[in-house]
């Protein structure tokens, strides 16, 4: 989807230009550093209105609330802990500190939910004999009903590694997509592989990109599309399974392929992580990643909570004791009927 790679590399050079003039320069003290880290959330975050309607954050008040707790006197480690507390309130994955010593983060958008994920029980289909081309393993299931897991669209996939797996799976009866876990990585995978599933041009959602320091201050709505791939393409039925760990550049994949005719989303609701995200560095040398680009569904809906799937289902108990996968066995009876 050359199109949209180049309005997104457009849209954040505009956004690292406008970063680079009139900033103002902070001491490398624990309160210099503080203001830094506010001020370029400040000017640069995002999604100040949908965090402020939906967990109710004020950043002015933030400030406000943090400013008293930094003094001379506090170490590294005590400022690392404030300053992740402090961006934790957005609960925002995109939304990082990265030191020598920590990582900051904040991960309830995914901790405080159920895992609805096994690999000890996965074992039980994918076996020992799947096929694995670049990031995807795949199989034909003994129901004829075929199987890919992609754990990370950070592992790059090729034109002749789909066709070799579209190839293989062409005489099972449907297919069954895993991504759950996959907390994502490169757009250009998620956009490769959604390709196979669609055979005409696709208006699958819009992007921003930030034109000012103020809070609003965004370009008009830039369209995503999808071209349908030159390559072999999927035909048939499909079941997409995802969990609360769907993030990002896998959030964005489920987005696309709710567009497509024959696509049964089936688990959780996503994580989200709708933001392109950036990177900028304090007074002290700590590197602090936010979102910076917002996108959007076709409707023009944020997707920064997530996504719904269009039947909601998550493993049972029972079926785990039996080692069973429940998204896995209702995918096969589902793609049977």
């Amino acid at each position: 989807m050359r199109f949209t790679a180049s309005l997104l590399l457009y849209g954040l050079t505009l956004f690292l230009f406008s970063g680079c003039i009139d900033e103002e320069e902070h001491p490398d003290t624990p309160q210099g550093n503080f203001e830094a880290l506010w001020k370029i959330f400040d000017e640069h975050y995002c999604f100040f209105d949908l965090k402020r309607e939906q967990l109710g954050v004020d950043w002015d008040e933030v400030y406000q609330r943090y400013a008293r707790q930094f003094d001379s006197s506090m170490t590294e480690k005590q400022q690392f802990e404030v300053m992740t507390r402090m961006i934790g309130e957005l609960r925002d994955g995109h939304v990082n500190i990265t030191t020598s010593f920590d990582y900051g983060r904040n991960w309830s958008w995914y901790e405080d939910y159920p895992i609805n994920f096994s690999e000890n029980i996965q074992r039980n289909y994918l076996g020992t004999d799947y096929r694995i081309a670049a990031g995807l393993d795949y199989r034909r299931l003994d129901d004829n009903i075929g199987y890919v897991y992609y754990e990370s669209f950070a592992s790059s996939i090729g034109e002749g590694n789909l066709d070799e797996v579209m190839l293989y799976l062409a005489p099972c009866n449907g297919l069954i997509l895993d991504i759950r876990n996959n907390t994502g990585g490169q757009l250009s995978n998620a956009e490769k592989l959604a390709a196979r599933f669609t055979n005409d041009e696709q208006l699958v959602g819009y992007m921003q990109h930030k034109t000012g320091k103020g809070h609003d201050d965004f370009s008009e709505m830039m369209e995503q599309r999808i071209k349908p791939s030159d390559g072999i393409r999927w035909q048939k039925r499909v079941v997409v399974l995802t969990n609360r760990q769907v993030f990002s550049a896998a959030n964005e994949f489920v987005k696309y392929m709710k567009c497509f005719a024959n696509v049964t989303v089936v688990g959780d609701t996503t994580g989200g992580g709708a933001g392109m995200p950036f990177s900028s560095e304090l007074p002290n040398g700590w590197t602090v990643r936010f979102s910076a680009c917002p996108m959007y569904d076709r409707e023009g809906r944020s997707t920064e909570q997530g996504i719904a799937p269009d039947i909601q289902l998550g493993m049972t108990a029972e079926d785990e004791a039996h080692g069973h996968d429940t998204l896995i066995e209702y995918a096969r009876k589902l793609l049977a009927e």
